[in-house]
């Protein structure tokens, strides 16, 4: 018995000494310091913590479940799909994606070297019209030229009319529910992206070095490939990603046009509940976006080119000469496809469908739900946006980088792997918020979270963080710097990135499609189920409405470039 207590009593010293070793004074400090130096000698205060690394969860959920859910697929699935779907499905998505890349991008750029840089007449107004394309969806888009160049559409009725058409030319040659179909309208949509970034490269591209290779005796076709061109490769990379991740993640234009790539077969996996499979298919999607972003970053690396600000001079505006009828036909064509077409359809379809009455209490019901979940999505981003942006900036570090680089992850993804991840979460462990609009709005937040990121760190990068110095000396929280003192000096750049959020959200299909409640239709829902039907005087006034909506973040867009 005393051989026990002596034990007992040796082991309670132990244990004490080791309580006393854990919170000695002097590990107390050496775990602060440690702590400190992994903020660089700033830490952000335990509430933005909290806030930032909440959202950075949230963010991945998408990620997480599609990789957990696609290990328990099966090899069944794995097989069948690796066998017959896959291959097919890669050829179609890989196929659509590199040829409206490619061909997206010498609209644009050549585009943008016309207005940009040449005499072209009223150049200034077209460096905004060329831009609209960019507001109208490609599934509004799509709708348009169904109805203009479908099987009983408009140019179809002209030419089973004409007598000559039909028997000297043959049948009707255009199918637009084909792979061309869908290159043509992704295309037409898409190439803004590298029209209003190459037009900012080339209006801050440097006279001085065009003028050193003409005294070289170079021609302006010269100057252009060995010049401008090296210049331009970073915008027109930029560009490329954009459209590339877009035509990778779309599902209304290429579901209106019965062309099915992995967005549109993990949709329908998903109405049909075949979940396995549909995980299995995003998985694929998500690998293919992840190649993309490292093909992008490794290219970016290599081709960086700096210009000298401290001799800038305005690069001078080129003499078209005889090729300016060429230039000038060549500008207005690319705009009557692009925008003319689209907008006088929806125009004229507009003009019946309120004759008929479509315009009414339901429609506003449509635009208010709208609305509704739009607004709040754009409240939640800037509320969430401004503490992430403050923490990467004002206190970086390692946890700082990853909650940024997570909050990231939703925009490179589809809205259909958004929604199943977040169908998961909410249906098996949140279901007091199951089958209402708040799941939505948590989607379109998972989605387009980083454009009111973006928005607010252009502003943040303004203020001196001598203004946070200052007010964390006087003995205030970083939470309470942040919405006393810095809030309402970036205020303006918030509430861009708001409207930015606000017009994308009102767009958003497939995410909407997925996790409305019933009864729950928004105008893009609206649009795709009556459009599909062929109903298009009741399809064509919230497809209008939404076009001009989107205006907003259009002019936000041309100010900044």
């Amino acid at each position: 018995m005393t051989k026990q207590r002596k034990n007992k009593s040796d082991n309670n010293n132990y244990t004490q000494r080791k309580v006393g070793e854990r919170t000695s004074p002097a590990l107390l400090r050496l775990s602060r310091k440690k702590w400190l130096d992994s903020w660089n000698g700033n830490p952000p205060g335990p509430v933005l913590l909290i806030i930032g690394i909440i959202v950075a969860l949230v963010m991945s959920i998408p990620i997480i479940y599609v990789i957990w859910r696609s290990m328990f697929a099966g090899a069944d699935s794995w097989a069948r799909l690796l066998g017959e779907r896959i291959p097919q499905l890669l050829w179609n998505t890989l196929s659509l994606t590199a040829a409206v890349t490619l061909f997206a991008v010498l609209i644009g750029v050549s585009l943008a070297w016309i207005v940009v840089r040449t005499d072209l007449p009223g150049r200034k107004v077209w460096h905004w019209l060329m831009a609209i394309p960019l507001v109208i969806p490609p599934y509004v888009g799509a709708v348009t030229y169904i109805i203009i160049f479908g099987p009983s559409g408009w140019v179809r009725d002209v030419w089973n009319g004409s007598a000559w058409l039909g028997t000297i030319v043959g049948e009707y040659p255009l199918d637009i529910y084909s792979f061309w179909g869908v290159f043509f309208v992704m295309t037409m949509f898409t190439y803004p992206y590298v029209f209003l970034i190459a037009s900012a490269s080339l209006k801050k591209m440097n006279r001085n070095f065009e003028e050193v290779a003409r005294s070289q005796g170079m021609t302006t076709s010269q100057i252009f490939w060995k010049v401008n061109l090296p210049f331009l490769r970073p915008a027109i990379g930029a560009g490329a990603i954009l459209i590339s991740l877009y035509v990778l993640s779309d599902f209304g234009a290429i579901a209106m046009l019965r062309y099915v790539t992995f967005t549109a077969a993990i949709y329908y996996q998903r109405t049909g509940f075949d979940i396995p499979s549909a995980t299995v298919l995003s998985l694929v999607l998500i690998l293919l976006t992840a190649i993309i972003l490292w093909i992008e970053s490794r290219t970016r690396k290599k081709n960086k080119f700096y210009q000298t600000a401290n001799t800038y001079r305005e690069p001078e505006v080129l003499k078209l000469g005889k090729w300016k009828p060429v230039a000038t036909l060549y500008v207005v064509f690319i705009f009557f496809l692009a925008v003319v077409m689209p907008v006088a359809v929806l125009i004229y379809w507009t003009v019946i469908g309120a004759g008929t009455g479509v315009i009414d209490k339901r429609f506003f019901g449509f635009a208010w739900n709208s609305i509704k979940v739009s607004g709040l999505a754009a409240l939640l981003c800037m509320a969430l946006a401004t503490p992430i942006v403050y923490l990467k900036s004002r206190h970086p570090s390692m946890i700082t980088s990853t909650i940024d680089k997570l909050s990231y992850a939703g925009y490179a993804l589809p809205g259909v792997i958004v929604a199943l991840g977040l169908v998961f979460i909410f249906n098996n462990h949140i279901p007091v918020l199951y089958n209402t609009f708040y799941m939505i709005a948590i989607a379109f937040v998972v989605r387009f979270l980083p454009q009111a990121m973006q928005a607010g760190d252009a502003s943040l990068s303004l203020v001196s963080p001598r203004v946070d110095e200052a007010a964390r000396s006087l003995g205030h929280p970083a939470w309470k710097v942040m919405v006393k003192v810095i809030l309402p000096s970036i205020a303006p750049g918030v509430l861009a990135g708001g409207a930015l959020v606000f017009v994308s959200s009102i767009k958003e299909l497939p995410a909407t499609l997925m996790l409305r409640p019933p009864g729950f239709d928004t105008l893009a829902v609206r649009v795709y189920y009556e459009a599909s039907e062929a109903i298009y005087h009741q399809a064509a006034p919230g497809a209008l409405l939404i076009v001009l909506v989107s205006v907003i973040p259009l002019h936000y867009m041309l100010r900044k470039y």
